[in-house]
Formats: structure tokens, sequence, C-alpha cells
């Protein structure tokens, strides 16, 4: 399963981006997504997200 970033709670920090070592995230206007299909569940992202708003997705 590939993790997911809460739209809610995103700050659009991009501390996330910068540690995905396979480039899975990309910037929106208000939040980060991840590429399911990118993501190699290693949970970097969610590791150094300050506001925990990256997960496991189901």
């Amino acid at each position: 399963m590939a993790y997911f970033i809460d739209p809610e709670e995103c700050t659009a920090c991009g501390v996330c981006i910068d540690e995905c070592p396979v480039e899975a995230i990309v910037e929106g206007d208000d939040f980060y997504t991840i590429i399911a299909d990118e993501c190699t569940d290693c949970g970097a992202c969610a590791d150094v997200c300050p506001v925990e708003a990256i997960s496991e997705g189901e």
C-alpha cells in the first residue's frame, strides 16, 4: 500500500518531497500528493512530516 497525504493536515512545507527517494510526491496548490503507483512504501516521508499528515494507505 502506498502512503497517503491528508490534504486537511498538509501544510505544504516541502520536507517530504526532499525525503522521497523515488520522487513520488508532487506539489499542489495548497497540499502535496503521493503518486501511489510510484510510492515504494519506504515511509521516509511520514518519518519527517512535522504535522503527521502522512500515513499508510489502506
